[in-house]
């Protein structure tokens, strides 16, 4: 189901087109693309990362671009455009007086407005809808400013728990979701906090592209791993303390040393220094190849997800669940809300012993029928599906609002 024949969108966000990590936004774009003609602005350029990271191709690219070098708008794939805006923005963040930062904010507002509607002039975009992924103030003024059809939130992280937008974004984003004609959000409990301040807010679920993972038959598990000696106890991601749990690895690790824990994926300092390192039955294998991810999942007996539940993480979507999942294997994972959903699908934790007991469970009862059970619902978990149910909530919402402006 399209919105419509021919609907235009607008994209802004935090995620410029070529981030070199998988994104929530740039895939919904595609799969909005299919039905809808779509413009993905990336972040305009600011003036601390012009300067501090000048060196790198990215700004380059940016600094060519705003010096009218290169191409702002681009046609990425049929009825998708990539936009760089030809603006840089302040570096403002520092400042810590509440009504100074919002007028330089709305001057950068202004700024980043101005140069999107360039581009909404030479594509003819009409009537648009404005999609914001989680841009708290960069797109706080862009429903005023550029005057959309329809204003849509989309909120996919606690991101006011994290340093960077915690001081103003505590107060500026629960104003955006409240003047923005809906809110949609990939976590049950992030619809409930949208909702707190925009009635209309929706769950709306979390696409995947599982393609690299719904082939394991057909996959070896890499050597580096197949050297290890069963059970492998593994995760796939980075190695982040703000996210993850080092006192449950270390847990399974010290009380059960015939196991094997595997962890695939960049590791912060606190990981690098973390006493999981002198354990001699824990792997780190390092960063690899998105491509490759699916041959290590593959080689695990049980796929872990050990979060920290704080701020940041109690409401996210951990889109490795569903990854996991399509491998059909075993998922250990801790229990949130957000994580309510899977609850048919995935060993759920409390604690680290729980961790232990469940981990127990998992090896002992898998089957082939439990792997398929697995992959089958992951496979629900797709764009299409979650581009629907976003359709869906705009629909609801705009007939509203496009009767109230009748009366």
């Amino acid at each position: 189901m399209a919105i419509s024949n021919n609907r235009d969108i607008i994209i802004v966000g935090q995620q410029p087109w070529d981030t070199p990590i998988g994104s929530n936004c740039k895939d919904l774009a595609l799969e909005f693309s299919k039905n809808n003609r779509v413009l993905y602005v990336n972040a305009p350029l600011d003036r601390k990362t012009s300067l501090l990271q000048r060196d790198t191709e990215g700004v380059k690219k940016r600094l060519r671009i705003i010096a009218g070098q290169e191409e702002a708008l681009t046609e990425v794939s049929e009825n998708l455009w990539v936009y760089y805006p030809q603006v840089i923005v302040e570096s403002v963040n520092w400042i810590r007086v509440s009504a100074l930062f919002r007028w330089l904010n709305k001057i950068n507002n202004g700024r980043f407005s101005r140069s999107i509607q360039d581009a909404v002039k030479q594509l003819g975009f009409k009537n648009f809808i404005l999609f914001n992924d989680n841009d708290i103030f960069r797109s706080f003024h862009l429903k005023e400013l550029l005057k959309p059809a329809v204003s849509v939130y989309y909120s996919r992280d606690n991101v006011v728990a994290t340093p960077y937008w915690k001081r103003h974004g505590s107060y500026m984003e629960p104003e955006l979701i409240a003047k923005s004609d809906l809110c949609v959000a990939n976590s049950v409990y992030l619809a409930g906090y949208c909702r707190k301040y925009n009635p209309n807010s929706f769950y709306v679920g979390q696409g995947c592209d599982l393609q690299l993972f719904s082939n394991g038959e057909a996959l070896a598990v890499p050597d580096d791993l197949a050297a290890i000696k069963k059970p492998v106890l593994g995760y796939v991601g980075a190695l982040l303390s703000i996210r993850l749990d080092e006192k449950i690895l270390l847990h399974l690790a010290k009380e059960r040393s015939d196991w094997n824990i595997v962890l695939v994926g960049p590791q912060d300092e606190d990981f690098s220094r973390s006493e999981l390192h002198k354990l001699s039955n824990v792997f780190f294998l390092g960063p690899k190849k998105p491509e490759d991810l699916a041959a290590y999942i593959k080689g695990f007996d049980i796929c872990l997800n050990p979060q920290v539940i704080n701020p940041l993480t109690i409401g996210n979507y951990p889109r490795k669940i569903d990854e996991y999942l399509a491998m059909g294997k075993p998922t250990l994972a801790t229990k949130t809300e957000a994580m309510d959903i899977f609850a048919d699908h995935v060993y759920l934790a409390d604690t680290k012993e729980d961790y232990l007991h469940l981990a127990e469970k998992a090896l002992a009862e898998d089957s082939p029928a439990l792997a398929q059970d697995r992959i089958s619902f992951a496979a629900t978990h797709t764009w299409e599906a979650n581009a629907r149910d976003i359709y869906k909530a705009i629909i609801a919402v705009e007939g509203g609002l496009i009767t109230s402006k009748t009366l």
